[in-house]
Parts: structure tokens; C-alpha cells; sequence
């Protein structure tokens, strides 16, 4: 990757990394880290919604869309997490970073609380993070920013990047304020609403790596070059009653 000048940081991210930024809502996110760099030729900002829906449902998403373009950030429309990494324009790119902020599935069935709810959250997030680890370089990161109080706390963040082949490096609490212009949004219906972020965090994983061990019975999930997690070989008893 082409690097312009001297390296430039905004709180975990660096002008040197290749960022990829997922399920962008007005991609105010993402104009707040281009601002920051000075240029945005180091990432891809992409959204569910087509071109058309975001000139519907946001007040200010065409207008973060021409910044982020003028700045030399690709922008790609209609991305699906659960098959991003086979879009013909991601399949062959590998990124040191991809951010995930508030990911939803939407209001299917009513209150945060029902089970059911949780559970198609739960399928949103496992589907991105198997997508997302086939995207990493070797020493990349996956960074999803999530509620952590009740009933968000019942999504079992850690537990389903552990199913998808990945351990948890890091949790750090998010704080708006470290990302001026940041605006999030509810999507769904609401979507150029804002939210109560509440107390959350932004949970840091990195991919494991297959390791045989020619003392035990088949190959066993290691640690990769960037060291092993915190209790990746003594992950607890999954937890999830309502992922199948």
C-alpha cells in the first residue's frame, strides 16, 4: 500500500492500515477516520443499502459518500456481511483492520429482549465474523464496537467470534467522543435516528490458526503469529441457547 507522508493515528487506527469499514449507516464513521488521516486511498467504507435507499434514509450520507470519494476511499453499495468476502471487489483484498460499529439485524420480532430477536442478531454477527477472518492479513484485526449491558450482553460477542475461528485480543470501553463527527444511527426503519450508546465497548479479535499437535487427536485452534489471546486454549462451555 502506498503511504503519504508521516504516520497519522485516531485512536486505534493508523494511516499505514488497510481498513475496511462494514455495515456503515451515513459512513459518518468513516469520514471521521479520513478526516483524521489526512486522505482515505488506505480504506473501503461499505453498506447493505443501495445508493438510492441511503439518498432516502439519510439526511447525510451522500454527502459523507462524495467527502470519503473526493478523499480517494472506495465506497462499495449492496455489501452483504455474510458474503463480502467473496464480492468481486473484496475477494482478493486483505485488510490490517475491519470495523463493525453497533451491527443489528434489524426489528424482526419486536423487543431486544425476545429470544428469537437475540438469536438472528447472534446469526448477523457469526455469518460477518466467518466472512470477515478470510479477510485478514496475518497480523489483522476485527474490531466490533457493541452494548455490553443487558439484553445486549445475551449476543455472546466473545463466544461467536470463538465459533468462528477467532480470539478475543483486547476489550476496551468506546467512547463517542474519541471519534468527532461520528454519528450513529438506528437503521431499520428509523434509520437517521440516533441511540443511546450506553456503556460499550469495542471488542478486538485476531484469527486463530490450525495447529497440529501430534500428541492429541487432530488438529487443536492455536494461537497466531501475533500471540495467543487471553484463555484461548481454556475457552469456557459455549453458551449460546439461542444460536443452533
Amino acid at each position: 500500500m502506498e503511504v503519504f507522508g508521516f504516520e497519522k493515528r485516531i485512536k486505534n487506527y493508523s494511516s499505514y492500515q488497510k481498513i475496511l469499514l462494514v455495515g456503515e449507516g451515513d459512513f459518518s464513521f468513516a469520514v471521521c477516520l479520513a478526516r483524521a488521516f489526512g486522505f482515505a486511498f488506505n480504506m473501503v467504507a461499505t453498506s447493505l443499502d443501495s445508493r438510492e435507499s441511503l439518498m432516502v434514509n439519510y439526511s447525510k450520507a451522500m454527502s459523507n459518500v462524495k467527502e470519503l470519494e473526493s478523499m480517494g476511499c472506495i465506497v462499495l453499495h449492496e455489501v452483504d456481511v455474510h458474503s463480502m468476502s467473496r464480492h468481486p471487489f473484496l475477494i482478493s483484498v486483505r485488510f490490517d483492520r475491519i470495523i463493525y460499529n453497533f451491527p443489528h439485524a434489524g426489528y424482526l420480532h419486536g423487543s431486544e429482549r425476545n429470544k428469537l430477536q437475540i438469536w438472528f442478531h447472534q446469526h448477523l454477527v457469526r455469518g460477518f465474523f466467518e466472512n470477515a477472518r478470510e479477510m485478514l492479513t496475518g497480523v489483522g484485526e476485527i474490531h466490533v464496537t457493541h452494548k455490553t449491558t443487558f439484553p445486549f450482553s445475551e449476543w455472546k460477542i466473545v463466544e461467536l467470534a470463538y465459533m468462528a475461528g477467532l480470539y478475543l485480543v483486547h476489550e476496551e470501553q468506546f467512547l463517542i467522543w474519541d471519534y468527532p463527527g461520528y454519528e450513529n444511527k438506528r437503521g431499520a426503519g428509523m434509520c437517521d435516528q440516533t441511540f443511546p450508546i450506553g456503556r460499550s465497548s469495542t471488542f478486538k479479535f485476531a484469527r486463530m490458526l490450525l495447529l497440529y499437535r501430534s500428541t492429541t487427536s487432530g488438529f487443536h485452534l492455536g494461537a497466531t503469529s501475533s500471540g495467543p489471546g487471553p484463555g484461548w486454549d481454556t475457552c469456557p462451555p459455549m453458551q449460546l441457547p439461542f444460536y443452533a
